[in-house]
Parts: structure tokens; sequence; C-alpha cells
């Protein structure tokens, strides 16, 4: 998996930074900076309760540690985290003793604590031995509601060294990788939740029929074809920029060509300008020497297609041959031998429906007479973002988006004939009648997250290869833009 993954920050480097670590800076508001030694913390918890919130989360952060929650947490925090320090270099012994020493203490601190607002905190037992638990959860970097931690005995009998994972200033968590500090480091073996995991796995849908079922890649995606079948493993992918994609650190193009071992990619909303474009071929892949692209010239920046291949194509020709739809680089036609193939990014009808008309009555009955006049001399696949959920099996919450951009009636009816009634089939839905699976989820609202997603990436083929198609399939573990990867397998 491809994941948008920010820094690591191990706590060995965030002390690394203080040629003091045994000192950390606190400030109050309106008084000078104070030298705290956290070593005379250790046999004093007198002191370390009479600490503001500020001075605690302040020399929890200058430790590497956490500094999210109320007063009563951030004081075991720190007293759990003066326990378990063994040494400078942020490596940390978890031993029984350790367990043992908060469970024994436990039973001392029972008092309710009131939050910063007045409100009441409930009136249980704050564990010490609880925050414990929390914060070896904080170090295995996962989910506090599903995870389960396999192993967790071995605390009672073996000694284990781990690399502390910060987090930032807001409280989000950098990583997920675990980096070991030693070659006798003994990792936790963390089982979470499928269904965290991997939402896409749950069906997520506001009116779901009774024999709709989730797309599951893993189960659904069939096994590949034999070695004596000649096939073209094709992919999309709306990429929302890609520049940007290409500087994520958890990204990699070459690793996600090795894993899918396509022929042909297919790139939309580039957001190139033609002079950012031999920068960005000097990256490409190796094997892959052919590629060609168009970027918007009405609007820099802007929209944008490119097809890279291993395969060198007939013919090349850039938009449909009407200039008022071909300025912002939408449409690239790749002729090979057997079929033409169209990487598209269809016009988004924009905030207010502002180019409802546009699309419908122009943009789209305009593609389909192009992709109908090449289709008189070979086969045709359009794919990309068709900027359209046909159905209401497409969509999350269909009710609610009525009159948005990509799910009005207009769109939908003008998608069905334009395209469908026109002989060309839409693969996935062929392959998947009663499934439900999504290739974009918005930023906001844990779209992604909960899987609240819009099926809009499509390979549309030509009825007369329709039966050749061995796979249309969705990625959607792969990471790194608002749509996922789309993919087609084409028996030759």
């Amino acid at each position: 998996m491809f994941e948008e993954n920010k820094k690591d920050k191990s706590f060995k480097e965030s002390m690394g930074t203080n040629p003091s670590p045994h000192k950390a800076i606190v400030k109050e508001d309106g008084a000078e900076s104070n030298v705290v030694e956290i070593e005379s913390f250790k046999n004093d918890t007198a002191r370390i309760e009479a600490m503001t919130v500020q001075q605690l989360r302040t020399t929890l952060r200058n430790a590497g540690v956490s500094a999210k929650g109320r007063k009563f947490e951030l004081v075991a925090a720190l007293k759990c985290f003066l326990e378990k320090k063994k040494d400078d270099e942020g490596s940390l012994v978890i031993e029984e003793q350790v367990a043992s020493t908060c469970v024994e203490n436990a039973s001392e601190k029972t008092e309710a604590e009131t939050s910063s607002d007045g409100d009441q905190v409930q009136n249980v037992p704050v564990s010490e031995v609880g925050e414990l638990q929390r914060y070896k959860r904080r170090l295995n970097h996962s989910s506090v509601k599903s995870e389960t931690v396999i192993g967790y005995s071995k605390v009672a009998t073996k000694k284990e060294k781990l690399s502390i994972e910060s987090e930032d200033l807001s409280g989000h968590k950098l990583s997920r990788t675990r980096k070991k500090t030693s070659s006798e480091t003994i990792s936790f073996d963390v089982k979470t939740d499928d269904k965290i995991a991997e939402p896409w796995t749950v069906l997520a849908h506001k009116k779901p029929q009774k024999d709709w079922i989730p797309y599951n890649p893993r189960t659904m995606k069939l096994p590949p074809l034999a070695r004596d079948t000649k096939f073209l493993k094709l992919m999309s992918w709306n990429v929302n920029g890609l520049r940007a994609l290409l500087k994520l650190e958890g990204f990699s193009a070459l690793q996600l060509a090795q894993r899918e071992d396509f022929d042909v990619l297919c790139l939309q909303e580039t957001k190139l300008q033609e002079k950012d474009v031999e920068d960005v071929k000097r990256s490409l892949i190796d094997g892959y020497e052919n590629s060609f692209w168009t970027c918007s010239v009405s609007k820099l920046g802007y929209s944008g297609t490119a097809i890279i291949s291993r395969i060198k194509p007939l013919s090349v020709r850039y938009g449909i041959g009407i200039s008022d739809h071909d300025s912002e680089g939408r449409i690239i036609t790749a002729e090979f031998d057997s079929f033409y193939l169209i990487t598209g990014y269809v016009p988004n009808s924009g905030d207010g429906l502002r180019r409802l008309s546009y699309r419908i009555n122009e943009w789209d009955p305009s593609l389909s007479n192009y992709m109908k006049e090449l289709e008189k001399s070979k086969p045709v696949i359009l794919t990309g973002d068709l900027n359209c959920a046909h159905q209401e099996i497409d969509i999350y919450n269909p009710a609610g988006n009525k009159r948005s951009a990509g799910f009005t009636d207009e769109e939908r009816q003008s998608f069905g004939s334009n395209f469908l009634s026109r002989g060309f089939v839409d693969t996935f839905r062929k392959q998947h009648p009663g499934v439900v699976g999504y290739t974009y989820w918005g930023y906001r609202h844990g779209g992604r997250k909960f899987n609240r997603g819009w099926r809009l990436d499509y390979f549309l083929v030509s009825e007369s290869i329709a039966d050749k198609v061995h796979d249309s399939y969705i990625l959607p573990d792969i990471t790194g833009s608002d749509h996922c990867p789309v993919g087609l397998v084409l028996k030759l």
C-alpha cells in the first residue's frame, strides 16, 4: 500500500536535537522561561502534580511524548515516562516491574478530576496502568478502538527495546511504520479490525438494496491469465496533481509499477504546465519510455492528461478536433494494433452547476461522436475520470446529492444516452452488477475513512471487445489522491 505518510520522528531524534537531553524548557504565560530538570521529578511526585497544564505539555513535548489530554492524563503520562526511562538515547525497557509498579499505584489515585471548562469528569479511578496501556498503544501507532495487541504477555518475561515515535503538536500520529532499535528488538504484532483497516470491504451506502455487496479486491479481483494467453493490462488514475503525488514520501511510482505490472498507465488531472513536462518525464519509471502529455492552455496548472506506455502506439492524437473543447488538455488518444485508447478528464459541472449545460449539450455529444467515428476502424476504450456516478449504487448518498455535480439527473441521462446507449460498455458494472465500489472520496468528513464515496472513474469499451475483458477492477488501497486507480485486463 502506498499511503500518504508524514515524516517519522523518533524519540532518539527529538532528544538528539537538544544539547541537554535531560532538560526541558517550560514557559508560563507572562513569566520567564524556566529550566526544569526532568530527572529531578523522578522522586518528587508532588512537584509533578503541582505543575500547570501548560508546563506538563511543554515538558512532555520536549521529551518526545504525546501531550494530549486533561491534567490527570498528562501527570500520569509523565510519571509513567519517568518510570520507564532507562537511558538518554530514547530506548526504553518495558519490564514486569514497571507494569506491577503501575498496578500498585493504581489504587492510590481515585479522586475525580475536573476538566478545564468546569464539567465534572466521570467519577472513576484513574489508573496509571491504564495510562501505561494507552502509552503502549501510542508506541504501536494503532487505533485504540480496534486494536488487539498479540504477545502482550511478553512484557512479563522479556525486556523489549522500542523506539518511541512521537506525535506532532496537534496530536496527529506521524507514521504507522515501527522502527527497530536493534537486532534484538521484539516487536508487538498488531491485529487491526479488517473492517476499519480496509473500509471499502464494508457496505457503505445510505440506501442499499438487499442484494448489494461491497467491493473487495482481495476476493473479487480475478487471478492472472495463463502465461500463454496474450493480454494487455491498462490502468487509469486521476492523480489530482502529479508533481504533488511524486513528492509524497509514501508514494513510489516504481513500486506501483512492480506491483501492478501494467502495460499502459493513463493519468488525469495532472495539473502540469508545458514547461514542467520534461522534468516529470525524467522521473518516470524505466521501461515506460513512451509518454504523451497534454496541458491546459486556457488555465495554467489546471486539468491535463497523459498516457505512459511500455508499448509504442501506432499514432497519438491530442484533443477531439474541436477547439472549444481542446484548450483544457482533457483528451489524448493512442492507437494500438487492435484498439484505440482514450484517456479522458470530463469537465465537472462545477459549483452551482455553472457548466452543466456545456457538459451535457456540448461536451458529452462531441466526445461520443468522436468515439463513434474512431470505432468505424477499430474498437474504442475510453478510460478516466468521467465525472458521473451513473446509478444510485455508484454513490454513497444518492438522496443528498440529487443536485450535486456528477449526480444530477441531466448528467446521468447524458451518460446513458451518449455512451452506454451507443454501444459502449461499463466494464466494472458488467462484471460486478450488484457491487458497491467507489473510486473517489472527498477530503472532508472522513470520506475515505468511512468509504463514503462515488464511482467516477471508468473503463468503457466497444461492445465488440466487451467479452475480451478478463477483469475490470478498483484499487482502493492506493492513496495519494482523492481518487484511486482503476484497472482493466484485456485479452488480445
